[in-house]
């Protein structure tokens, strides 16, 4: 019978390929000439000497090699045969690791990222990492339950932060389906909690919707004193009204002033990964106003790539937050006017005041997706000629606001 220190003691005699000390019932700790020392169980099985390994000393100690030993041993009995049985015991132990809430909601991710674009699946991973995975990733995905999930939610809002609390029953609910679809839960509790999570208070972003203020708005942006750059930023932004991220990023080499025309690569619109690569750029037809912008700022930044580069670098383009800044210094709080405020601003003021414009005319400049699971593929007009007649009746339109002209309401809104 060996003792833990002739375990810990034990050495390989030089000249020999290994040596066994042998425990008794079977049981024996070979030691390598390297000084690795590892358990095996002997036995026969078809009147055959076999051996079962029952791991490492010293993470193996010798009373659990004995206690394995002992239950190898009952098995062999009853006719299994060991290592056959401690085969079915490592897939199983990794069959339940495979179906705990993180293993699937991994899966799904992994499954899924190559559809997502890279800002929503950096933002999916990492909600899961930090508010679920802690509380809920060892647990097999079939045992969270509902008050399980929404005990883990309720400590997201408890921060305050109740859009995540939201989006993380989402992003639950997208684990459970691929659990229910591969067998590893039967029902999906994410459900279940719709009601049971503090209601969003949806704010709207700023934006002007009156054409008085709208004409003290154009004023404010004409006699804007900041950089030059950022003023053009400012009224190319009302001229055309496009996402800030796409005035932000515009490229000389996008513009086409002979045509009057800004072409916008599919890559750079607010799409999904299979839209940005193969989808059509978004044309954006030009008022002579934005023309005359544009060409104003040339001599500034037409050396370079951007039209508007940032104001520190020159290599990048212009921050998100110049155009926001330069709205609060002109007096315009957050809920009053922002960057995105443009286009609802040219949304509400041409469909109230501008007749006759067919409202799928505005949609398409607004580079809207057509509404159903088929309108992109097989609703493909893009209105280019028509959304030039808008783009000069909207400009002209915004220059009369400016000028104070006084603009009636219309009794209706157009068709």
């Amino acid at each position: 019978m060996l003792t833990d220190a002739d375990c810990r003691n034990a050495k390989c005699p030089k000249g020999k390929a290994r040596h066994r000390l042998n425990d008794g019932g079977g049981l024996y700790l070979e030691v390598s000439p390297a000084g690795s020392r590892r358990w095996f169980w002997k036995f026969y099985a078809a009147s055959k000497e076999d051996r079962l390994a029952l791991g490492t000393y010293p993470e193996v100690g010798l009373k659990k090699a004995r206690a394995d030993r002992d239950e190898a041993r009952k098995l062999h009995k009853a006719g299994t045969h060991p290592r056959l049985a401690a085969r079915v015991q490592r897939l199983t132990n990794r069959a339940a690791q495979a179906t705990s809430f993180e293993a699937v909601a991994r899966e799904f991710y992994e499954a899924q990222r190559s559809g997502w674009s890279e800002t929503y699946a950096a933002k999916w991973l990492r909600l899961m990492e930090r508010d679920l995975f802690p509380w809920l990733g060892a647990l097999p995905l079939r045992d969270v339950s509902a008050p399980i999930l929404l005990s883990a939610l309720h400590r997201v809002e408890a921060r305050g932060a109740h859009d995540t609390a939201h989006a993380l029953r989402q992003y639950a609910g997208q684990v459970y389906r691929l659990g229910i679809a591969t067998g590893r839960c039967d029902r999906n509790p994410a459900a279940d909690l719709c009601d049971a999570l503090k209601p969003l208070n949806v704010r709207h972003m700023g934006a002007v919707l009156d054409p008085q203020k709208a004409g003290e708005l154009m004023r404010n942006l004409h006699s804007y004193a900041g950089q030059p750059v950022t003023r053009a930023a400012l009224l190319l932004s009302a001229f055309s009204f496009q996402r800030p991220g796409n005035i932000r990023a515009m490229e000389w080499s996008e513009i086409d002033a002979a045509r009057a025309l800004w072409t916008i690569p599919a890559a750079k619109m607010k799409r999904s990964v299979h839209g940005k690569t193969n989808g059509r750029p978004h044309l954006v037809p030009l008022a002579a106003q934005a023309l005359a912008v544009l060409e104003d700022l040339r001599p500034l930044t037409g050396h370079g790539r951007y039209v508007f580069p940032s104001l520190l670098t020159g290599e990048a383009c212009m921050s998100e937050n110049t155009i926001r800044a330069a709205l609060r210094r002109m007096g315009y709080a957050n809920d009053q006017m922002t960057a995105h405020g443009f286009r609802a601003m040219a949304r509400t003021l041409i469909v109230e005041h501008l007749p006759g414009v067919d409202p799928e005319v505005i949609e398409a400049q607004l580079a809207h997706g057509k509404s159903g699971p088929l309108g992109m593929a097989y609703d493909r007009a893009e209105y280019v000629a028509q959304r030039r007649e808008l783009m000069t009746k909207w400009a002209d339109y915004l220059e009369r606001l400016r000028d104070g002209a006084d603009v009636i309401p219309l009794a209706g809104r157009a068709a």
